[in-house]
Formats: C-alpha cells, sequence, structure tokens
C-alpha cells in the first residue's frame, strides 16, 4: 500500500472517540459472562473472511489495512453498498464511508449506478501478480507430486497455434523413454495433452484441427485400429469434453497412452494442460480410468494458483 494511501486509510480509521464510545459494547457486570457476538449478517459468511480481519484487538494500522482488504474481499463476493460493506466490517456508516472513498480514489474500487465494484487499481496488479508468475514455475511442484505418485512421465504445455507446445518434463521412473521434449511440437488433436485444450472449442472445431492433425502426420504410420475417422474423433471428444479430461490411445506414438486434463486461469479459459504418459503395459484402461481424477486434482491445483476458481453449483430455488 503506497503511503499516501496508507494516510488516508489512517484518517479514515480514525474515528472521533465520541463516535467510538456511542458504539462501544457495554462492559458486562461483574460475575456475570458476556454472550458470544451474534453474526452481523450473511455477509461475512458470504465472504468468507478470517476472524482476524475483524479482530478489534488489532494495532489499529494493521487493523485498518485489514478492514481496507476486507472491503476489497466483500466486493469481489458481489458485495455493493455500503450498508453491507458496514456489516462485514462491523463499523458505523461514516467509518465505512471514509474507507470506500479512500479506496475509490485510490482506484482500488470504483462507484457505478447501484453501488461499488473492484477497480482498475487491481486489474494492473493482477497483471503484474501474473507476470511475476510464470506458468512452469507455479506448475513445478504439482507436476512433481503426480510424477511420484504415478512413476510415469509426465508432461506440461500450451497451445501454439494448431499445434501443443512441451514447455515441462518429468520423465518417468520405469526407464522408459518418449520422443517427447521440451520446446517440442505435435498436432493438438494426436496427443491427450493437445486435446485438452481444446475441450472447451465448437465440435467444428474439433474437426478442423483433427483433419489439420491428418495433414502433418500424413507420412507417419499408424496401426489401423488407431487410425481414427472424424465421426469416432468427434464422438470421443464429446466424452472428454463432458468429463473434463482427454485420453491418447496410441494416437500419437505407438504403444503410449496418456492421460490428461485442462489448466485454467483468472477468466476460467484454458491456457494449458498436463499429462501422465506411459506405454500400455503400464496403461491398461482401468489404470487410465482410475488417473482421470489424480490429473485433475493437479490441474485443479495449478489453476486455482493462476486465479481460477471452482464454479459453485447455482443455488436451486424451493417451490413454497
Amino acid at each position: 500500500m503506497s503511503p499516501n494511501l496508507a494516510e488516508r486509510f489512517e484518517s479514515a480509521d480514525a474515528t472521533p472517540a465520541a463516535e467510538s464510545a456511542a458504539h462501544a459494547p457495554a462492559a458486562p457486570a461483574a460475575g456475570r459472562t458476556q454472550p458470544q457476538a451474534k453474526t452481523r449478517s450473511g455477509a461475512d459468511e458470504i465472504v468468507g473472511l478470517p476472524g482476524a480481519l475483524l479482530d478489534g484487538s488489532a494495532q489499529a494500522g494493521t487493523q485498518t489495512l485489514l478492514r481496507g482488504l476486507a472491503i476489497l474481499e466483500a466486493a469481489a463476493a458481489g458485495v455493493r453498498d455500503l450498508r453491507s460493506f458496514g456489516a462485514v466490517l462491523g463499523t458505523t456508516r461514516s467509518t465505512t464511508h471514509r474507507l470506500v472513498s479512500s479506496l475509490v480514489q485510490a482506484r482500488y474500487l470504483r462507484q457505478v449506478q447501484g453501488g461499488y465494484l473492484l477497480g482498475p487499481k487491481l486489474i494492473e496488479l493482477g497483471t503484474i501478480a501474473l507476470e511475476q508468475m510464470p506458468l512452469t514455475a507455479v506448475a513445478r511442484t504439482h507436476l512433481e507430486a503426480l510424477a511420484e505418485a504415478t512413476l510415469d512421465t509426465i508432461h506440461l504445455g500450451v497451445r501454439d497455434g494448431d499445434d501443443v507446445l512441451y514447455i515441462d518434463k518429468i520423465p518417468g521412473q520405469r526407464g522408459l523413454e518418449m520422443r517427447s521434449r521440451v520446446g517440442h511440437r505435435m498436432p493438438l488433436a494426436s496427443t491427450g495433452i493437445g486435446k485438452a485444450m481444446m475441450l472447451d472449442l465448437a465440435p467444428q472445431s474439433w474437426r478442423d484441427l483433427f483433419e489439420a492433425s491428418r495433414r502433418a502426420l500424413a507420412g507417419v504410420s499408424f496401426r489401423p485400429d488407431h487410425n481414427l475417422d472424424p465421426d469416432t474423433f468427434l464422438k470421443r471428444m464429446a466424452t472428454y469434453s463432458a468429463g473434463g479430461y482427454t485420453f491418447d490411445l496410441e494416437e500419437n506414438e505407438i504403444s503410449i497412452r496418456c492421460v490428461a486434463a485442462p489448466v485454467r486461469d483468472a477468466s476460467g479459459a484454458i491456457v494449458a494442460a498436463l499429462s501422465v504418459a506411459s506405454t500400455i503395459p503400464y496403461m491398461p484402461l482401468e489404470r487410465m480410468d482410475e488417473l482421470i481424477a489424480v490429473v485433475q486434482r493437479e490441474a485443479r491445483a495449478i489453476s486455482q494458483e493462476l486465479g481460477w476458481r471452482v464454479p459453485q453449483p447455482a443455488a436451486r430455488r424451493i417451490r413454497r
């Protein structure tokens, strides 16, 4: 927080003594147990703010900072008006207004008709944060966890046109070697990791990328039962899209199978994918099915570090 903003927050939180006294709870009578404070409203439960943010025992400067952050968390969770902000913070309307005004002045919030929204300053900081958090650095710990759990080869890739570009690889521990390497490219539709980056696309795009893959691999020999036709490919992609995973069933390299899952960023867009790959003796279909949840778990963990939030199920209306 810049010094100017900090000073504005300090003045915003410096409520006059009379106002503080007017809103201070009465001291409990001697010998009586003080009841626990009731929840001010459902807003703070929606935001899920830690109790430390609202702890009155914090020193003034720290408490002011945490209150400002609590307002931003509340705005991110959908709180829009001063009354609701005050309910989350447990502050008076005048104090809440001064805090919110300071955030608006510093561009952390913006005022619109009907209330307040997150401001452009957070977009600037978020962009910088992403630049300081390279995908490979974020993903590496999760790739290593996947390698340790499976003993198989682990890949991380991103889309580059009609290809997947491998940006990280951890070799398996079974003494096997694959032709993939960091910096290597393969057609999207011919690999499990590439297909994972196609899951959100329309069926026509699936078909177009499948045809592009076939043209790119025209000189490569495949076993007849793995030389897919477009209709079979589209049916498989529909199944994969519904399940949030993909398989490579020797479509890229003879005897090699893999299980892959997409990685998403804060916007929900697929920005990468990871996969677990091995030879058929270590990748029977039964094990591939078991690996789906394992691969998805690590892909989800990477996505969350990139700012993605797991979609919450829509609340069901109850008939009265």
